[in-house]
């Protein structure tokens, strides 16, 4: 089998080809590199714009569900603004007009920018999340003596928990591929390290490939974990 393999015309040129170009686009001047500092920047976006998303998320989704017209109008506001403009429209007027005369860094206005865009879709799930425990567990807390806000903290929130997180780890995979979109503000993430590669060696077949396949890989994994901890999760309300 490998003689024929080694023999085949056709195949050796493919091979030749393919070693080419893969030297070309990653170990000549160790372009490889614009890939490893750019997934290094879009893990760090991804991350630290996700846990700001929590935070504004949990407090836009109690504005959501408060008492009071002034909180819930302004959640509803916050949520239908971000739901209804294109992140990367967001992301030029954060950059742009917010902070277009102050010198900051790009990482920290693309954490800014897609934290408060996530932080709306975190909130309706932490919202769906809260109103999908009984209204029982809230009966039961206030009569055993707790707050309101006791109750949400110790009975209501753990329970909501366990069904927002497989949405919260899809968000964090959306997240991570919206980000690709950072190129637009100079900021040199994975996908703009790919685009540095084609535009040296002009060949954007395998820098873009290679691209596609670390986010593929970076989502199979994320979505095999949720797979693993969910399971868990039914294991243990079993038992």
């Amino acid at each position: 089998m490998m003689a024929i393999w080694w023999s085949n015309p056709l195949l050796l040129g493919l091979w030749e080809n393919f070693r080419r170009a893969f030297e070309l686009n990653f170990i000549a001047d160790n372009r490889y590199m614009f890939l490893v500092r750019g997934l290094g920047i879009t893990m760090q976006v991804t991350v630290l714009a996700i846990l700001l998303g929590t935070i504004i998320g949990f407090v836009v989704a109690f504005f959501r569900l408060s008492t009071s017209r002034i909180l819930k109008g302004i959640a509803s506001l916050y949520i239908g603004i971000i739901r209804g403009t294109p992140v990367v429209v967001q992301l030029l007027i954060i950059y742009f007009v917010v902070f277009g005369a102050v010198n900051v860094s790009r990482i920290l206005v693309a954490i800014i920018a897609f934290g408060i865009n996530s932080g709306a879709y975190v909130a309706e799930i932490i919202r769906g999340g809260i109103l999908s425990v009984d209204r029982g567990q809230m009966e039961a807390g206030r009569s055993l003596g707790l707050t309101y806000a006791q109750t949400m903290r110790y009975v209501i929130v753990p329970q909501a928990l366990k069904n927002i997180f497989p949405s919260m780890v899809n968000e964090f995979i959306v997240l991570l591929k919206e980000t690709a979109i950072v190129g637009y503000i100079a900021l040199e993430d994975l996908t703009k390290g790919a685009d540095i590669i084609r535009s040296r060696t002009y060949d954007a077949y395998m820098p873009l490939l290679a691209a596609a396949l670390i986010y593929l890989c970076l989502t199979t994994v994320l979505s095999k974990l949720m797979g693993i901890w969910e399971r868990r999760l039914r294991q243990g309300d079993q038992h």
